[in-house]
């Protein structure tokens, strides 16, 4: 779960970017893996998953809300888990560690 202090405040403008979200009539379990999910399966999903985001109108605007509150899980502004960490990293941003 994403740390809950880094998130925006509940204004409308703020989160209205979510119903332009190419996802929206996605199924959730194509932007997150199922526990245990490894090799060429998770990569599969992760690549279908990316593409719905390389046609959205808004994947700029979901990238930055992922890669602000350290989004934890899933694909985000079509970028993984691995890919916000390396962003974050480069930028030298120490992540907050998720509650367990």
């Amino acid at each position: 779960m994403a740390e809950l202090s880094r998130l925006p405040q509940p204004i409308e403008e703020v989160w209205e970017w979510q119903y332009k979200g190419a996802c929206r009539d996605k199924e959730p379990e194509m932007f997150f893996h199922p526990d245990g999910e490894r090799g060429p399966r998770r990569r599969n999903r992760e690549n279908a998953a990316k593409a719905v985001c390389a046609s959205c109108p808004v994947i700029q605007a979901c990238r930055d809300h992922a890669l602000a509150v350290q989004e934890p899980y899933g694909i985000w502004g079509g970028l993984s888990e691995d890919d916000r960490l390396a962003i974050l990293s480069r930028r030298g941003i120490t992540l907050v560690p998720t509650a367990s």
